[in-house]
């Protein structure tokens, strides 16, 4: 269950924050493991109650966290939270009835399954409907998710950091003449699902998050940044690092002018390569497959990409925040390549779009306690190639560094792969940064982005969204400006 960067950049928990710990004082790892059984005991309960031609599926959760949001140096707003949440699907003669509670009190539960069974009467029958059913694949253990680390520190302290990281940002340039926003926010609790098909699983996972946005004048220009980042373990949020972050972001974009218009090179930093990938990755989902919705239905084992792009979803990765140990039906997750080499080499399937097109679920179900899953991928990463950012830029003639996309939602056409959005960065000249750039026009199609890519980086950074991607120059792109 993914969030995504602009979530954590508002101070809203990212991905994975309904599969956290609740505060246990030292023993995170204890309280996790009674929750789960508490989740268990509950889920059971409800499946047991099916009658005969009923198939049940029971997902609950019970989430905490806390939100802290400083402006001026002062506590603009702080939060703290206990969410509890019951999702229910009845499947009868391939109608599925569904119904949703944010309550886990035994009325509530009672009622919730009721409604869910009621429902089923007006759902349209698919004879491909399915329930998850165990497969032998084994769980690949996240010892980490359990480590709830955020639950020890007291409330002051998170102000503390808040504070801090405003501090931090308003001293690292004179040009820096506030803060719109600097926060800090946490969350852990643990779910649980239960099925008629003998599925019983429950997981856990914590993570915190802090961002900044400096507000920067200069020369009658004003320009805003964003510096963020997540992590499971607070000691690895770094403050100074994020507020520098922040602060270049604004900086950098001052004096920008319009570009030329032109086909160049384009480089992308990881953030906006899980930006791009991640509309790739829903071109993939089973769902957009036997929808028709994708340009790439009915082209396994064909080449779509450049010979050194390698797609993959890897929720088994502990070092990636979107590591989990399940996916939204109970299936053990595993490491699915998605794209080997530039060779498309399958889709993400939950059961029913398995089912669908005759195969077997790959474990990509992707869902809340409140919805039904759909099909996508849960901790996306593109394999690196070699070279720091540096060397990559060296033999960039003229190029464009891409700062940000705009129109995204707009701008791509996930049937036709049609890509026409705007953006802002730096020009390349010669390998070096050069002058910044803004009001330009990025057009080409998902397809021929990805057959362009000409090099990437030897690292990966793991994001708070859950991807993990390394920078990426992507050859010949319609740049329009001036």
């Amino acid at each position: 269950m993914s969030g995504s960067a602009a979530a954590v950049a508002a101070g809203v928990p990212p991905a994975g924050a309904d599969r956290g710990h609740r505060p246990g004082g030292g023993d995170g790892g204890a309280a996790a493991q009674a929750t789960e059984a508490e989740l268990l005991a509950l889920c059971r309960r409800v499946r047991d109650q099916a009658s005969p031609g009923e198939y049940v599926e029971v997902v609950a959760a019970r989430n905490e966290g806390t939100s802290v949001k400083v402006h001026g140096g002062e506590v603009e707003s702080l939060t703290a939270s206990v969410t509890a949440s019951l999702g229910i699907r009845v499947v009868v003669d391939g109608r599925a009835g569904f119904a949703h509670a944010g309550s886990l009190a035994d009325d509530v539960v009672a009622e919730t399954l009721a409604q869910a069974r009621e429902n089923v009467a007006f759902a349209e029958v698919d004879p491909f409907l399915t329930l998850a059913t165990p497969d032998g694949v084994e769980v690949v253990a996240q010892p980490a998710l359990r480590n709830n680390l955020v639950a020890a520190i007291a409330v002051d302290s998170k102000v503390d950091r808040a504070l801090e990281l405003e501090r931090r940002t308003l001293d690292l340039d004179p040009r820096v003449t506030g803060v719109r926003v600097a926060s800090y926010s946490d969350g852990w609790g643990s779910s649980a699902l239960c099925s008629t098909n003998d599925i019983e699983v429950a997981s856990s996972g914590s993570h915190c998050a802090a961002a900044t946005q400096p507000l920067v004048v200069a020369d009658g220009q004003t320009q805003i940044g964003v510096g963020w980042d997540a992590t499971r373990d607070p000691e690895l949020l770094d403050l100074a690092e994020i507020a520098a972050d922040g602060v270049e972001r604004a900086t950098r974009l001052l004096g920008a002018v319009q570009p030329s218009s032109g086909r160049l090179p384009i480089m992308l930093e990881p953030r906006l390569a899980a930006t791009l990938w991640g509309i790739v990755a829903g071109m993939l989902s089973g769902e957009a497959i036997v929808k028709g919705r994708s340009p790439f239905a009915d082209r396994v084992g064909e080449v779509v990409a450049a010979s050194g792009f390698t797609l993959l979803d890897d929720p088994t990765d502990p070092a990636g925040l979107g590591a989990e140990e399940f996916d939204g039906e109970g299936l053990a997750c595993r490491r699915n390549v998605l794209i080997d080499g530039g060779t498309l080499s399958g889709y993400l399937h939950n059961s029913t779009t398995a089912h669908r097109m005759g195969v077997a679920s790959n474990a990509c179900a992707v869902r809340g306690s409140r919805s039904l899953p759909g099909a996508g991928a849960v901790a996306l990463a593109m394999m690196p190639g070699s070279g720091t950012p540096e060397q990559l830029r060296a033999p960039l003639g003229e190029a464009l560094l891409v700062n940000s996309f705009t129109g995204l939602h707009s701008g791509v056409n996930p049937t036709s792969g049609d890509f026409s959005v705007g953006g802002d960065g730096l020009m390349i000249r010669n390998g070096e940064l050069a002058e910044p750039v803004r009001e330009l026009t990025l057009a080409s199609t998902i397809q021929r982005l990805m057959s362009g890519v000409i090099a990437i980086g030897g690292e990966l950074e793991r994001l708070p969204s859950g991807s993990s991607m390394p920078w990426v120059v992507i050859d010949d792109v319609s740049i329009g400006g001036s």
